[in-house]
């Protein structure tokens, strides 16, 4: 080989990518993998586009997709739903207001979960992870054991406390009491894991960033409020949106706490109507039903980023 064919070799060696002898087996492993994942979640990827179909179709039950073929979309099952008409047949009218109530105390609940869950999860999470203190490491195994309980297997003594304490309030600030014992109690199951996503946010942000203000003669609370909060917005994004979820599809706690008090949220509205479907405008429920689901839809899908940093336990400066 002459040297002119040599230095030809040597720029397609240059050009040519180098290729990693495992890259082609992970890169056929990525695609199986999405392709099982993708079929194992057809079948409800079906049913959510087949409900939200429903919801802009006049069909007297839900759609199939045999239907599909003569589909022909309205709004007519959303204006039935926000004027109230979501049992022609039986007669039983709601009011826009009433619908529009359901879907503020829906709201009322998710941003008070919401709010509790970042205010306590964002103090508690500094505190285990800057201060040392006698009984530090017990008390954050008993946070993970407490994450260990079911909401369900809580009620009852939930629902104990909760009849004993309602006893000595007035009628009159029974219902403002039930809605706040909803937050607090649903927010509650929420704040233990959430303490330690928190804590490992606190965790990579270097001491040196505090100590240098704390130097200046700034107090604790100062530095955590004005340096450490602005350093972890990632953390406290992404916890807002997943408590606020927990408190927008909570049915248990609802349930038991304002549904006797003839307090509806958007999950037992719609459990109601479900349960009586046999005089149920499908189409309506099914609209009820998308609603439930938007804030859900739009959070994941605008909030990814954010979701992968609070599971990898990063820090965005």
């Amino acid at each position: 080989m002459n040297p002119l064919q040599r230095l030809r070799a040597r720029r397609r060696e240059r050009e040519e990518p180098l290729i990693d002898v495992e890259t082609i087996p992970r890169r056929r492993l990525t695609i199986v993998l999405a392709i099982a994942v993708g079929l194992a979640s057809l079948p409800m990827l079906i049913t959510y586009i087949l409900l939200i179909l429903t919801s802009f179709s006049n069909t007297a039950g839900m759609l199939t997709i045999s239907d599909l073929a003569h589909y022909v979309p309205t709004i007519q099952p959303w204006i039935d739903f926000l004027e109230g008409k979501v049992e022609p047949t039986a007669g039983h009218l709601y009011t826009t207001m009433e619908i529009l109530g359901i879907i503020l105390n829906t709201l009322i609940v998710a941003a008070g979960v919401s709010i509790v869950v970042v205010l306590t999860s964002t103090m508690a999470g500094y505190a285990f992870s800057r201060i040392r203190f006698r009984g530090r490491k017990a008390l954050m195994q008993l946070v993970m054991i407490l994450h260990a309980f079911p909401g369900v297997a809580l009620i009852i003594a939930v629902y104990a406390l909760y009849v004993w304490s309602l006893a000595a309030l007035p009628p009159s600030a029974w219902n403002t009491y039930a809605f706040i014992y909803v937050i607090l109690s649903r927010a509650s199951l929420e704040i233990p894991m959430s303490i330690w996503l928190m804590k490992g946010f606190f965790d990579k942000i270097p001491w040196e960033v505090e100590w240098a203000a704390i130097v200046d003669g700034a107090s604790r609370i100062r530095v955590w409020r004005e340096i450490v909060l602005p350093l972890v917005k990632p953390g406290i994004a992404a916890l807002s949106i997943f408590a606020f979820l927990a408190g927008w599809e909570d049915f248990i706690y609802v349930w038991v706490f304002l549904k006797p008090r003839d307090i509806y949220t958007l999950a037992t509205f719609i459990e109601e109507q479900v349960r009586n479907l046999e005089t149920a405008y499908f189409p309506v429920v099914a609209a009820a039903g998308t609603l439930y689901l938007i804030p859900t839809i739009i959070f994941f899908i605008t909030t990814q980023h954010l979701l992968l940093e609070t599971y990898a336990g990063g820090m965005k400066a």
